[in-house]
């Protein structure tokens, strides 16, 4: 973004250093992440705009992302806005080898990267948890790629407004940035901050980074806020002020806005309109009058705004901090294309409102406070009325489009803001496309709260056992259900099966197989975790298919391994995971296939069938051909190690071992990661190299420091080599957990 006309800045210097000493260090290789903290108005976007100007100079180039204060934005808003910039200039050769085979990935949250690059095959279905790490993994390394051709400079603005799915990416970016040509610059309000505000943890896991820094502004120096009305009223165009103000003046200005440059440019703006600059009356300033606080004089200002101006940016407040000029129009059909236009220029003109650069016919306001008091200056009543007609207006011009899902999280705030007036219907609608949107993306937090939202909004009770009533009903609960199994820590899972079960109900019932196939073989959690119920739908939903069916084969899979591992049903389980391997090489379906085989892996291992849990775990390594699902390949290879070392054969677990710790240094998170470094940890130690296992042990709790399943070898591992104190330490650390 390149800082626009009459743009000043003054001062902070000490920040500046910080800032530039950053730069370096990005351009020469070495990452940064520099915080830029503060209240509204003290210059943290201008301090970074000015940061960014000097990094274009040195050829770096520059990302920008904002985050808004309204639930209207799609999930990683900032990052979108980001690279789609870059994406938008980049040729189509250089674009792709930069994305590499993570472009598919990338293009699920920027649609842009689909259009640039044609072809593209869609990213595999894997786990919740594997599945978001892939996608903030193919961004990174995207990021870090293209640094190396380009330096860049990525600002994030306004993190006290981003949504978590963003903030969590950017702590993925920051752990893997270290030895990049990459700067991030974050800007916040700490006066937004609550204690559970999502971006405090997000903070916390920066800090614990060496890459980052954080860099709190305060008001200008004295001197430094009198330069800088100087120069603003250098860069006037009213040509009589005078830029020596008297010092009583710029005192009386500094000791109400204490050097915040907002605050003070604002005054400033307002005493020359009002022409209290002038040399006769600036003399006296006794006699001047200064708004207490910045609302106040912002409040001012407007009122001295045009009827057509102040209608229209007031229109505009209410669709965002970034509107689009046909959108507004839409609002009010009696006022001329003229009119709007005369008044946008005012508004520009004034300052209020900035063209968005490389946009047509998009504007945003200057600063959130300018936006936050015109919206403000309604009534309840206008307010709700004005989002009604947003929403509406939103409907006409995307009504035409394939698919709405793009703005539906837009239409969802607004006809959430007007449901006094509309009622739920438009709100529930638009909230369970905005909450598909967000799956897709895998922005769990943002989907879990678009589902709720629209069963609120139905009436429907998110706790109860009642089956969905109909079937918007039924997909606002599939979808709820399917961001708490991503969500809900493992003891919470029955809560999510009991969601699931009253989409199942309906659909069962309604005759619609195909969802209720959906439903059932949905994996709420791993096989072998018992949750009362689960088996049972799964019979049931077997009755709704063809004994023989492609649908038949993926839920004999899965109830297979639930009869075994959690049931405890080993016969039974037999029966179904056979039926469902006849029908997987049948249908010639390999990942069915491999899942079958490694629930039957996992089945005849807990069971002590060691020699028939390896025999099928081998069969599905053998089928596993690439990195299309690392959660089956980790299953099968995990339970066929542990088989071995059952069996006594160290020699032909050690293969299957290493693999599993190279794709667990390959990043793989949560479950994986303690399932990864789990048997080369044993099979050191029943080796009796202990070094090696004390430093896989050590290696694997930095990735999950509170695993129980790599608790257990670690307390044993101290005990087995004489530090008892310290294997009670982890014991009451595995106890804890």
């Amino acid at each position: 973004m390149a800082n626009q006309p009459g743009q000043l800045f003054v001062g902070r210097h000490r920040e500046m250093e910080t800032l530039h000493a950053a730069l370096e260090d990005a351009l020469a290789g070495r990452g940064r992440v520099v915080m830029l903290v503060g209240e509204p108005g003290i210059g943290k976007t201008r301090t970074a705009q000015e940061l960014a100007g000097r990094a274009r100079d040195q050829g770096a180039q520059i990302l920008w992302g904002w985050c808004y204060d309204q639930q209207g934005a799609p999930a990683y808003w900032p990052w979108l806005q980001a690279i789609r910039s870059y994406v938008q200039k980049r040729d189509p050769d250089m674009l792709r080898t930069e994305m590499g085979p993570g472009a598919a990935d990338i293009a699920e949250i920027v649609p842009d990267v689909s259009q640039k690059l044609e072809g593209l095959t869609p990213p595999p279905q894997l786990e919740p948890e594997q599945a978001r790490f892939r996608l903030f993994d193919s961004i990174t390394t995207f990021l870090t790629t293209a640094a190396q051709n380009q330096r860049l400079v990525l600002v994030l603005d306004d993190l006290h407004w981003a949504d978590k799915p963003s903030l969590l990416l950017l702590e993925f970016l920051v752990r893997q940035m270290s030895d990049s040509r990459i700067l991030v610059i974050g800007c916040y309000r700490d006066t937004e901050l609550t204690r559970h505000h999502p971006l405090l943890e997000t903070l916390a896991q920066l800090s614990r980074e060496p890459v980052f820094k954080r860099e709190s502004l305060r008001g200008l120096s004295q001197e430094d806020s009198d330069r800088l009305i100087g120069a603003s009223i250098e860069t006037s165009t009213d040509a009589s002020l005078d830029a020596s103000l008297p010092q009583e003046l710029l005192d009386t200005v500094y000791d109400h806005t204490e050097g915040n440059p907002f605050f003070t440019s604002e005054v400033i703006r307002l005493l020359s309109d009002a022409g209290d600059l002038d040399p006769e009356r600036a003399g006296t300033a006794h006699a001047i009058t200064i708004p207490d606080g910045v609302r106040e004089v912002i409040g001012q200002r407007l009122n001295r705004l045009s009827e057509h101006c102040h209608q229209a940016l007031t229109m505009a407040s209410v669709i965002g901090r970034e509107f689009d000029f046909n959108l507004l129009q839409r609002l009010d059909q009696t006022i001329s294309e003229e009119q709007w236009l005369e008044g946008i220029d005012e508004g520009v003109a004034a300052r209020l409102i900035e063209e968005v650069p490389e946009e047509i016919d998009r504007y945003r306001f200057s600063h959130a406070l300018i936006q936050q008091s015109l919206s403000e200056e309604l009534t309840t009543s206008r307010r709700v009325r004005l989002h009604g007609r947003v929403g509406q207006a939103l409907e006409e011009l995307y009504g035409g489009d394939s698919d709405m899902s793009g703005h539906a999280a837009e239409l969802a705030y607004h006809f959430a803001e007007a449901e006094s007036v509309l009622g739920p219907e438009k709100l529930a609608h638009y909230s369970l496309l905005a909450g598909e949107r967000a799956l897709a993306t895998y922005a769990w937090e943002d989907a879990q709260a678009h589902f709720e939202q629209g069963l609120v909004a139905r009436g429907i009770s998110l706790s109860g056992t009642e089956a969905a009533a109909d079937e918007e009903a039924a997909a606002l609960l599939f979808g709820l259900a399917r961001t708490q199994a991503a969500t809900f820590e493992r003891h919470r899972l029955g809560e999510v099966f009991g969601t699931l079960n009253r989409a199942f109900e309906y659909y069962a019932e309604a005759g619609n197989v195909a969802l209720a196939v959906a439903t059932a073989e949905f994996p709420v959690a791993p096989a072998g975790v018992l949750i009362p119920g689960v088996a049972q739908l799964m019979a049931r939903a077997l009755t709704l298919v063809p004994a023989d069916s492609h649908e038949a084969g993926r839920l004999l899979s899965r109830y297979g391994g639930i009869l075994g591992a959690a049931e405890g049903d080993y016969e039974g389980a037999q029966k179904a995971l056979s039926r469902a391997l006849a029908i997987a090489r049948r249908e010639g379906d390999v990942p069915l296939e491999v899942q079958t085989l490694t629930n039957a892996c996992d089945v005849s291992g807990r069971h002590l069938h060691w020699q028939e849990s390896v025999d099928n775990g081998v069969q599905a390594i053998e089928l596993l051909t690439g990195d299309e699902n690392p959660y089956y390949e980790v299953l099968s290879r995990y339970f066929t190690a542990l088989g071995l070392l059952h069996m006594g054969d160290p020699g032909s677990c050690r293969p299957h071992a290493l693999a599993l710790r190279d794709r667990a240094e390959r990043r793989v998170t949560g479950v994986l990661a303690s399932l990864s470094f789990g048997p080369i940890i044993y099979l050191s130690c029943l080796q009796g190299d202990w070094k090696a296992a004390r430093e896989h042990s050590d290696r694997s709790l930095e990735v999950a420091p509170l695993d129980p399943l790599l608790l257990l070898p670690r307390v044993l591992l101290e005990h087995e080599t004489g530090e008892s104190a310290q294997g009670e330490v982890y014991l009451e650390r595995l106890l804890e957990a």
